[in-house]
């Protein structure tokens, strides 16, 4: 007789953990009109104000959104500092990271208490192609591990008439407590999961990378280049060269102001921060390389295989 056999059960998915906390509070809002901005924004900026030992809240929004806070806190708009979000963001997501880290250490009060009220510039560069928004998505996730040790408040608003749906789903994943947050690796890995275009047959191979500026500068310009622009790329492809030393392979192509440089080492770079978390002194020190290749460029792609990695900077 054949003993009866109980089903098995397949085992239940394991919950996704909550991410740890950290003393970084990143919030989104969503809104669709100047009302529901006003609705949002208004109590977050009288949190700060009534925040004990905290600097002023600083709200860095379109200009037409100050005049609208200006008029809704009334008296208290003396104790907000208000930046144009056009003066805040002006080049990409890495410039962004600079700008934070700057505002923090000098502000900030300890511990980098202070509330930030943050609307990137959607209708401008961060929105302007799907490659950019990725960028901008990317900084979002990343904030979360880069600014994890500081006790800063910041609230990112989305105006759904300029972002629509399809970026606001992309935000609340790099936001935690929105439900559907993903770690910052995880996510960054996915917007790395979109192939990069195949180098140009035509492609200029690059002796020794981290030595050859002379080189990569006199190109640039023979590419397009201005001089000052020239040097900036030179030193971005040498410096990152330096810093994944060493370089197996090197090319150049491109014409201005899209010049691009690819780098190939043999290890992977394996650390999804590499070149966004800036130099303790403020300024370029040995290893930083990546760091600067991400303030002047308009993007730096970093990316492992099974080989190693590959470094591809495009200067604009």
């Amino acid at each position: 007789m054949i003993p009866q056999q109980t089903p098995t059960q397949p085992p239940a998915p394991t919950p996704t953990p909550a991410p740890a906390p950290t003393p970084f509070d990143h919030r989104m809002t969503v809104f669709g009109a100047d009302d529901e901005f006003v609705a949002d924004a208004v109590p977050f900026l009288a949190e700060a104000l009534a925040a004990p030992d905290e600097p002023p809240p600083v709200a860095v929004v379109a200009p037409d959104r100050i005049d609208l806070l200006h008029d809704a806190l009334g008296t208290d708009a003396k104790g907000v500092r208000f930046v144009p979000h056009t003066d805040w963001y002006t080049g990409s997501a890495a410039n962004a990271v600079a700008q934070s880290a700057g505002y923090l250490a000098a502000h900030a009060g300890p511990g980098g208490r202070i509330h930030l009220l943050m609307e990137p510039v959607w209708g401008g560069r961060a929105g302007s192609s799907p490659r950019e928004t990725a960028e901008w998505i990317r900084y979002e996730a990343l904030a979360n591990l880069l600014f994890a040790p500081f006790a800063t408040t910041a609230l990112c608003v989305y105006d759904t008439r300029v972002t629509g749906p399809a970026l606001v789903a992309a935000a609340r994943r790099a936001h935690p407590g929105t439900g559907v947050y993903e770690e910052p690796p995880r996510l960054a890995a996915e917007l790395d999961s979109v192939p990069l275009p195949p180098p140009p047959a035509d492609a200029r191979p690059l002796d020794r990378p981290e030595a050859a500026a002379d080189a990569v500068r006199e190109w640039a310009v023979g590419r397009g280049l201005a001089a000052a622009e020239a040097e900036l790329f030179a030193m971005a492809v040498t410096e990152a060269a330096a810093a994944i030393a060493p370089v197996t392979g090197a090319r150049l192509w491109g014409t201005a102001p899209a010049c691009v440089g690819e780098l190939r080492t043999a290890r992977p770079v394996a650390d999804p921060l590499a070149g966004f978390v800036p130099p303790p002194s403020g300024e370029l020190e040995p290893g930083q390389g990546l760091w600067y290749a991400r303030q002047v460029c308009a993007y730096v792609d970093v990316r492992d295989d099974a080989e190693g990695a590959t470094v591809r900077l495009q200067y604009g």
